[in-house]
């Protein structure tokens, strides 16, 4: 055994000088009182607080506590997204399923499990990486052991106050490493020095080191009682050991439980260190309580190995990640900067080396940058990173939590035939929500809507094995289009990312309609209709897959989500969530008006304009047409194609809706067609008079394909798309001879025209009479069924 002293303290150079350091740094004199392990109580500690961050935090860096970082993903909207979470940063770090920062570079430093969980759960989010992530874990080839009940001077306890000043500076125990030799087998042995804080490390001896063979049981109660009374705090130890292992242990990820696994690296010296603690235990006296786990360490290293080939390591040596799907190549402006760099074991404690490989990935990421920031014309190297508004104050931030409700939904059902199950947390912001007043709310037009976001997964075994995670989701829980101002949606839209890569747009809607007071609102209210696309790798939004479906929520699953609420405002979200429930299904009351409608659009892009004719029919009767021809509407095409002939319903107009962009008219000349819309003798803009449907199959419809032959010739051919009674009426004129087969180039009718046995329900229609109705009428029904023809 070699047991020469070593000197433990080590002085840095200073590279600038003292003026211009943090004032943060200023630290008071050691007074060796031990209490190193839990933090100095007197302010002598040259802690990370007190250098890197205090220095960062002058030079405007922004630091929150109280949160954890799970995962980082590339940006899906890097180029620009409106309303996405993106903007234009590469990467999105997510503290949870929901809040995200947005940033440039991020740099890693979370020590060897905790950045290797973050790169494990980042790959299950579509981050590629290399097959080496979690091996090369080492424990420094650590082991630790307890002593206790030794007669020496240990002075391995740290003291309180009361102690302290009772106590020499020669008989206090000193800084947390007292002493130390070296074997020549190849390994440490250190002493440390228990912190008053940890009393309970005489209690967790039971559990976790066990009670040493042959120990009496009730001797070793009374020993731990002295302990804690003090009457023999001098007298433990903890002993530490540290040299070499295999570093072959191996971290995994539980994706079950999202929880750290790992085997330990193999340690050939384990035996050796074992007896070298047993040889201090007889030299110094007392009882040696070993661990019952094989080995335990203090010294993590590993886990994202740096290399100089991503099959060897996870980073390069400038703490690059390596992007597996481009070997050779790394995921620009995502670092690793902490001990699971280093890919084995170094002997002695590695804080130095540690230390050492940090300021090597510091100056390759400064030069990193500050390029970036040249190609990007950033303005200065601070704005590589957008904060969320929830970080910025902290008194913002308490009351914004105060303003969520999380509500937790579980809906299964069938994608395009397959099983599907949606796991989803949703955040409900109510913090903008008093503008509606309560006295009023229940009578107004329009009232606060609960939007919020969605984290979750979603499982599709068929499309993806793995689940496929929320990386950005949106939730409107009572949407309002204008076009229908008496419906109400619950619009979701999740971006789904999974292991293997590919990213999926997941988009739901319950539509509420106030159909029959309220018989349909239970299904309506718990059905999702579901439309699945896959897309590109661009991210462009060209879908690649394109799958429908509906997911349920179950009562039971209902009453569960209730029962889960969560925030300090779970009373005004269920008031808020009943009374749109109440003003759609009970009183009916529309959210919007078709007045806020504005006609600048319409304006800007007009209707086609179209031709009135007047056609005399073989029976005298005077019927009319009107005709839309591609040359007027502006479209140019190089062969003529065959023309369409509309044919309504039973005593229906043919109007266009200035809310919508494009109907059955502008498609069709859109492709070169030109249009003929018969309005017949039952049109409402004729007089009444006695008629059959028969008459329209008879006169009507032979009139009007003369009128088309004026036009194009005897030869012409035409397509007829007919509607409900039109189609009947198109039949009769062919069955009966009246036109020719050879006259029809395709014929599309609704199924009512090809039923020629009328049902009870139909015959009772035709013998009602016609109702006249107003222009109000006509909007109060589009804006209730949002149904026309053309």
């Amino acid at each position: 055994m070699v047991q020469d002293s070593m000197k433990l303290s080590m002085n840095f150079d200073l590279e600038e000088s003292s003026s211009r350091l943090p004032k943060h740094q200023n630290v008071d004199i050691c007074i060796a009182c031990g209490n190193c392990l839990a933090g100095c109580p007197y302010n002598a500690k040259n802690s990370t607080d007190k250098n890197y961050l205090a220095s960062a935090i002058q030079a405007g860096c922004i630091v929150k506590t109280e949160c954890e970082v799970q995962y980082v993903v590339k940006n899906p909207y890097e180029t620009g997204h409106e309303g996405g979470v993106g903007g234009k940063r590469r990467w999105l770090v997510f503290l949870n399923e929901i809040d995200c920062i947005k940033a440039d570079f991020v740099i890693l430093s979370a020590g060897v499990l905790g950045t290797t969980a973050i790169l494990f759960k980042s790959q299950m989010r579509g981050l590629k990486l290399s097959e080496s992530l979690g091996s090369g874990f080492s424990c420094n080839g650590n082991t630790v052991a307890y002593l206790a009940g030794s007669s020496g001077p240990l002075h391995a306890y740290g003291l309180d106050k009361k102690q302290l000043s009772k106590t020499p500076i020669q008989a206090r125990p000193g800084p947390s490493i007292s002493s130390s030799y070296t074997s020549s087998l190849g390994f440490t042995i250190q002493s440390a020095v228990l912190p008053t804080a940890y009393p309970y490390m005489l209690f967790k001896g039971i559990v976790t080191y066990g009670w040493p063979t042959g120990y009496w049981f009730f001797d070793g109660v009374i020993d731990k009682l002295k302990h804690l009374i003090g009457s023999k705090s001098s007298q433990a130890m903890v002993l530490a050991a540290m040299g070499h292992d295999k570093s072959d242990g191996k971290i995994i990820l539980d994706k079950e439980t999202d929880k750290i696994c790992f085997s330990p690296p193999h340690d050939p010296l384990l035996v050796r260190k074992i007896e070298a603690f047993q040889k201090i235990t007889k030299k110094l006296g007392g009882i040696l309580f070993m661990s019952n786990y094989r080995s335990t360490s203090v010294h993590l290293l590993g886990g994202c190995n740096a290399s100089s080939d991503f099959s060897d390591g996870v980073c390069n040596p400038n703490g690059q990640i390596f992007d597996a799907e481009a070997p050779g190549l790394v995921h620009q402006g995502l670092y690793v900067c902490d001990a699971s760099l280093i890919p084995c074991s170094v002997g002695v404690n590695p804080s130095l080396t540690i230390a050492a490989a940090a300021e090597h990935v510091s100056k390759h990421l400064v030069k990193d940058t500050l390029s970036y920031k040249s190609k990007n014309c950033i303005d200065f190297a601070s704005k590589v990173v957008d904060q969320n508004p929830y970080t910025e104050i902290h008194n913002n931030l308490k009351s914004r939590e105060k303003s969520y409700v999380f509500v937790k939904e579980i809906m299964r059902g069938y994608v395009g035939g397959m099983p599907c199950t949606a796991f989803l947390r949703i955040r409900i912001n109510l913090q903008n929500e008093n503008s509606c007043d309560d006295r009023n709310s229940v009578m107004r037009k329009s009232c606060s809507t609960l939007k919020g976001k969605v984290g979750g997964y979603v499982v599709l075994r068929a499309i993806e094995k793995d689940k496929l995670h929320v990386i950005d989701g949106e939730i409107d829980m009572f949407e309002v289009d204008y076009k229908t101002p008496y419906t109400q949606y619950m619009h979701y839209r999740l971006l789904l990312a999974t292991a293997s890569g590919p990213r999926y747009i997941f988009e739901g809607k319950k539509i509420m309609n106030p159909y029959l007071f309220a018989l349909y609102s239970w299904r309506e209210t718990t059905t999702l209709y579901v439309t699945f696309k896959k897309l590109d790798g661009n991210f462009t939004g060209k879908a690649g897959l394109n799958l429908k479906g509906e997911l349920r929520i179950s009562t039971i699953e209902l009453l569960k989500s209730i029962v889960s609420l969560e925030g300090n405002r779970k009373g005004r979200f269920i008031y808020l969530f009943s009374l749109n429930l109440l003003r759609t299904y009970i009183l009916q009351i529309p959210q919007e008006s078709h007045k806020k409608y504005t006609l600048t659009d319409s304006y800007n892009n007009s209707y086609p304009a179209s031709t009135f004719y007047e056609i005399k029919t073989e029976d005298g009767y005077t019927i009319s047409c009107r005709q839309w021809n591609c040359s007027q509407s502006g479209w140019k095409f190089k062969e003529e194609k065959h023309p369409v002939l509309l044919l309504n319903g039973h005593s229906t107009e043919s109007f266009c809706l200035p809310t919508e962009p494009n109907d059955l008219i502008r498609t069709l000349l859109a492709e070169g067609h030109e249009i003929w819309l018969l309005q017949p003798r039952v049109h409402v803009s004729n007089p009444s008079n006695n008629f059959t449907i028969e008459d329209i199959g008879r006169y009507d419809i032979p009139a009007v394909m003369g009128k088309i032959c004026e036009f194009h010739g005897p030869s012409m051919k035409v397509h007829v798309v007919a509607h409900c009674v039109g189609g009947l009426s198109i039949h009769i004129a062919l069955m009966g001879g009246h036109i020719s087969a050879t006259q029809i180039a395709s014929l599309c009718c609704t199924n009512s025209s090809m039923f020629f046995k009328l049902t009870t329900l139909a015959t009772v229609k035709m013998w009602l009479p016609l109702v006249p109705s107003t222009c109000r009428c006509q909007w109060l029904c589009w804006a209730r069924t949002k149904s026309c023809f053309c």
